[in-house]
């Protein structure tokens, strides 16, 4: 009864962050036809920041910018995003070739005209634009004046603070318990494993091999496949990269859920979520670059990658299994703790989503029928590879049923993450990354559940089991 109690909670946690995430992502979306004006003005800019083409333009529009008359410019107030364009190798302090741009939720951009003294960009600063680095990806409102400037002849839309931009309370909660929730579901994760998890390669060597190969073998292979079949690689590039990135995470807490409730062999799902983690550090980037780097509009930005992953998986997981091992029976008593927390968040997360988030289904051409279809079967197909690559090499129905359910469902919270850090890196104006990997977190619980009655069927257990 306790173990149920403490994997309903997990599955309870995960869902949590899963729908949070995704209805904030959500925010950005905007109606194509409204915004493809700022989407072109987005990629262009991005194409000669992320190429470092010709550089110079970036100077002579902050130039400009700051030589307009905004004395008699005219007043706009309205709720947005802060997005940064700044070449991949630049040091963070150093801003001369970064261009700030305001971006409304009806899609239109505006470059943000910034001071010419740096310091009034620092944390603390007298100044609107104190701490402006900080608002990155953050939903806010901006209060500012608009004006037009010509830059080699061409005509841009620039804005001026006239108000320090505030960030939204429900967006504040939201990204606060996000934040909160990723890096303690990790140690919470930690907690339940041993070194034992990893040394049962030694006891089930052909369970750990098929489901490693299964993960980051099999399941990216099949999302290249839909990808360029359903034609997302050609007309939505950054759909597919969402499609590669979800199947090149590791599994996570879901699966050991899934697995329980599914009667399987619950002690190697665990051990698969903990290879995979590990593993991802590498095969992560290294699966994005494979699949995507020929992609024109498309650069891998593995260093911030593989930092991620470092932080938000690697090191709470390190935290949660010394805690483990050191304090057992405090580790023990501390996993009601987390469940309790996954309880109290949901209410604020789903309500900061909901009342936050009016633009989900906005761009029905890009996120429309084939879309969600295509993410249902991702998740779907791979469960049934899992089924039958295990069955090839006669692994029995019990193991069979937890590496089916591993191979199926990733850690979409990580995965989400990862595709909000470096959209801007790589140009994703729309979120398409994060919007995939946030549907695909939530339509793996009802593949998972279809896959669970399938299994009846499919993979019948002896009574003794």
């Amino acid at each position: 009864m306790q173990k149920r109690k403490k994997s309903c909670s997990w599955h309870l946690l995960r869902w949590v962050i899963c729908i949070g995430i995704l209805a904030f992502c959500h925010a950005s979306l905007i109606n194509a036809d409204e915004g493809s004006g700022g989407e072109l003005l987005y990629q262009k800019l991005s194409r000669i920041i992320r190429s470092k083409g010709d550089m110079g333009v970036v100077e002579r529009l902050n130039k400009e910018s700051r030589s307009l008359n905004w004395q008699d410019a005219e007043e706009d107030a309205f709720v947005g995003n802060l997005r940064i364009l700044s070449p991949e190798a630049a040091p963070r302090e150093d801003r001369s070739g970064r261009v700030y741009l305001l971006r409304k939720l009806t899609g239109e951009v505006l470059i943000l005209s910034i001071p010419d003294d740096a310091a009034m960009m620092v944390k603390g600063a007298a100044s609107f634009y104190a701490g402006l680095d900080n608002m990155y990806e953050t939903k806010m409102k901006f209060k500012v004046k608009v004006s037009r400037g010509i830059v080699d002849g061409e005509n841009y839309p620039f804005a001026q603070f006239t108000e320090k931009p505030t960030q939204l309370m429900l967006d504040r909660v939201f990204r606060i318990s996000i934040v909160l929730m990723l890096f303690f579901v990790m140690v919470g994760m930690g907690l339940t494993l041993t070194i034992k998890d990893f040394a049962l390669v030694f006891v089930k060597p052909r369970g750990i091999i098929v489901g490693q190969i299964l993960q980051f073998g099999v399941m990216p292979l099949l999302a290249f496949g839909l990808g360029h079949s359903l034609g997302f690689y050609r007309e939505y590039p950054f759909i597919f990269v969402g499609m590669i990135l979800i199947t090149a995470i590791p599994g996570g807490v879901t699966s050991n859920l899934m697995t329980y409730y599914a009667k399987g062999d619950l002690a190697l799902s665990i051990s698969l979520t903990s290879f995979s983690t590990v593993l991802s550090i590498f095969f992560t980037p290294f699966l994005l670059t494979i699949y995507c780097s020929k992609m024109p509009e498309v650069v891998i930005p593995v260093k911030v990658v593989m930092q991620t992953i470092f932080v938000l998986v690697i090191i709470p997981l390190i935290i949660g299994m010394s805690v483990r091992t050191k304090w057992s029976e405090f580790a023990k008593k501390s996993i009601p703790f987390f469940s309790a927390l996954g309880v109290l968040a949901l209410l604020a997360l789903i309500l900061a989503g909901i009342f936050g988030n009016l633009y989900i289904f906005a761009d029905t051409d890009r996120y429309g029928v084939k879309f969600y279809t295509t993410v249902f079967l991702l998740t779907f197909l791979g469960m049934m590879f899992g089924i039958v690559s295990s069955k090839l090499v006669g692994i029995n129905n019990y193991q069979t049923r937890a590496i089916s359910l591993e191979t199926g469902l990733r850690n979409a919270a990580l995965s989400m993450t990862i595709a909000l850090l470096i959209q801007d890196a790589m140009g994703d104006f729309y979120s398409s990354m994060l919007v995939t990997s946030g549907l695909f977190g939530l339509v793996m619980y009802i593949a998972g559940i279809v896959s669970i009655v399938l299994y009846k069927r499919l993979l019948p257990l002896p009574v003794s089991e």
